[in-house]
């Protein structure tokens, strides 16, 4: 069952006053320096259980929460954004509500606590929030989540899959049946299935946008089945994107590269490897989820609209052939 929130007054929506911007009064629309943007972390070793929480990362995440500037990109649409409690997901969602989206956002109920947070931002956006916790390995829970967003935001005209699990094993005599089993069900075939439920409610101009990741294109010995679940994403983005098209459904992906989120630190990442987290970039730093945030309003915007099957790549400078 949905957790709700009233709908609010619309004229706080979309507009550039939509947001609060930081204390120097840059937004993510500011011309300024990538490179010194937002600071060179090094991450203390640190252990979160699984899934992990924004709210005991350290450093604390950039999700956009104080700077991200609405512009009515996205006015009047309603979308469905899973793994929507924290990092990549959050700011997404923070992003969505301030260019004029309702959300319902999907995450797994351990992440409670961040998902109110959320919910408390998109309210100050003055839209309307719809949490569903659950597990999206659960055949069960994919299908009445299609249908419970559906039903509590009037349609749907946006996905976002964008839920994923990473857990790091350095020797594959270590890495189990049931850890390859349990990320290919949450990473790949989660969305299969939210994708198949939802379709039949996309009108016209709806969009579907996955997130993949560089793993699929440069995957790191000590993420095997998390990359070959990535590289399975970029596919089926692809072959689905080919077939919806001609009902005016467009299907793309975005592909982070290194990002600083409770999954590093919930045994995404080797504990040694935090300190150097991103930093073999090219510009030198991790990258925060509010830079991925503009990618998924791009592709889910009209202003995107001949964009079918591509895969839009956000990761510091990493080449990608």
């Amino acid at each position: 069952m949905a957790h709700t929130t009233p709908s609010q007054d619309s004229t706080a929506t979309g507009g550039p006053d939509a947001a609060t911007s930081d204390s120097d009064g840059t937004d993510q629309l500011t011309l300024q320096n990538p490179v010194t943007r937002f600071p060179d972390i090094t991450p203390p070793k640190q252990d979160q259980p699984e899934p992990g929480l924004d709210q005991e990362l350290v450093p604390q995440t950039d999700r956009g929460q104080h700077s991200y500037r609405g512009t009515g990109r996205l006015e009047g649409r309603r979308a469905l954004i899973t793994g929507a409690d924290s990092g990549i997901g959050a700011a997404i969602a923070i992003a969505f509500a301030r260019e004029g989206a309702d959300v319902a956002l999907s995450y797994l109920p351990d992440e409670e606590e961040d998902a109110q947070e959320i919910r408390s931002f998109v309210e100050e956006a003055g839209r309307r929030a719809f949490l569903f916790p659950g597990d999206l390995t659960d055949a069960g829970f994919c299908e009445s989540l299609i249908a419970d967003a559906v039903d509590a935001l009037g349609g749907l005209d946006a996905l976002v899959n964008n839920a994923g699990r990473q857990i790091a094993v350095e020797d594959i005599a270590d890495l189990s049946d049931e850890q390859w089993q349990h990320t290919f069900d949450t990473n790949i075939r989660a969305i299969f299935r939210l994708s198949k439920a939802a379709i039949p409610h996309l009108p016209p101009g709806a969009t579907i946008v996955n997130s993949t990741s560089v793993q699929a294109y440069k995957p790191s010995p000590h993420l095997v089945d998390y990359a070959a679940t990535k590289a399975a994403i970029d596919n089926f983005t692809k072959s689905l994107a080919q077939q919806v098209a001609p009902t005016g459904i467009r299907v793309n992906a975005v592909a982070p590269g290194p990002i600083w989120t409770p999954l590093q630190v919930s045994d995404g990442q080797p504990k040694d490897a935090l300190p150097q987290f991103g930093k073999n970039t090219s510009i030198g730093r991790a990258g925060q989820p509010t830079e991925l945030a503009p990618a998924y309003v791009f592709l889910t915007s009209p202003e995107s609209s001949y964009v079918i099957g591509e895969v839009l790549h956000v990761n510091g400078g990493t080449p990608i052939t």
